[in-house]
């Protein structure tokens, strides 16, 4: 399983803007599962990391180089999260991305986690560039700010 990359799909709230998203699968290990055999509720945000993650790197952006080279990271300050149905061991899932707001500081996901068409979990997660030096919030890098409100 691939993921990817990030590409144009409608947005609800304004039709005739793209809203780029991006989809990384994933599949159900023995370690993501409880004693019930189903997947442990923190390891769907393990998914969505993972997928905002990838996202960036599927951009050319590498976390450690932005830590290196601009001193800044990328830290969640806010997430309300739905489970609505369980995923199972060996399940096949996608974890679908977007951007809900570009902010010149934060940015705010809409994540979904779906098997085939079947809606699992969802997620608003607010996350802010924090200049780690400071432990303050900071500016998107402009070439970044402009990567992420792109289409695809």
């Amino acid at each position: 399983m691939h993921p990817r990359t990030p590409r144009a799909a409608a947005d609800a709230s304004t039709p005739s803007a793209p809203a780029p998203h991006f989809v990384l699968p994933v599949r159900v290990y023995y370690e993501d599962t409880d004693a019930g055999g189903v997947v442990y509720y923190a390891n769907y945000l393990k998914f969505c990391e993972r997928a905002r993650t990838e996202w960036l790197r599927a951009l050319g952006v590498g976390q450690q180089a932005l830590l290196a080279a601009e001193g800044i990271a990328f830290v969640v300050r806010s997430l309300h999260a739905d489970y609505l149905a369980s995923a199972q061991l060996d399940d096949a899932l996608e974890v679908v991305s977007r951007i809900a707001t570009l902010r010149r500081a934060s940015l705010q996901f809409d994540q979904q986690v779906h098997r085939g068409d079947e809606l699992l979990f969802s997620a608003r997660v607010l996350v802010a560039c924090v200049d780690l030096r400071r432990q303050r919030p900071a500016a998107i890098p402009p070439s970044l700010h402009a990567l992420l409100q792109s289409p695809a």
